[in-house]
């Protein structure tokens, strides 16, 4: 008997919608991570991009448990001696609160470029509305862990 790998032609994507409001971080990306990677399909190969769609909404709702928002540093490096930058994470989610949500999932996914393909299925917008209502997107409801 051998066994049965998924061929890219067979692969189902489906889309699913979370709405971030009230979720703690690190869970909601874990989670979402979790999808991306297709971990919740039958079919999941670790060599394959077998995920589904994920449209995060409401990304400026996030919370951070403990004092993390005012603790919680963003680095970042322009490659210069002396170019390293940094961001508190209340600074970040004033600004860019869709940065933050990708950024902590992109550190869930793979570090190659089948992590980058995983990555390009996730969207994430600041407020409540956005544009793939003609994907008609499945609302996914977290475990009750990630409140």
């Amino acid at each position: 008997m051998k066994t049965y790998t998924v061929k890219a032609g067979e692969i189902e994507r489906k889309w699913y919608l979370v709405d971030a409001r009230d979720l703690v971080l690190g869970r909601l990306a874990s989670e979402v991570a979790r999808i991306l990677k297709g971990k919740h399909k039958p079919c999941y190969s670790p060599h394959l991009d077998v995920g589904d769609n994920v449209i995060v909404v409401n990304a400026d709702k996030v919370r951070l448990t403990g004092g993390k928002a005012d603790k919680k540093v963003y680095y970042r490096h322009s490659g210069y001696p002396g170019g390293l930058r940094e961001t508190v994470y209340a600074d970040l989610m004033r600004k860019k609160p869709e940065f933050v949500v990708r950024k902590a999932v992109r550190g869930m996914l793979p570090h190659n470029r089948l992590g980058r393909s995983m990555l390009r299925k996730l969207h994430v917008y600041a407020g409540p509305d956005h544009p793939h209502q003609a994907q008609k997107p499945e609302k996914l409801e977290l475990p009750q862990a990630a409140r």
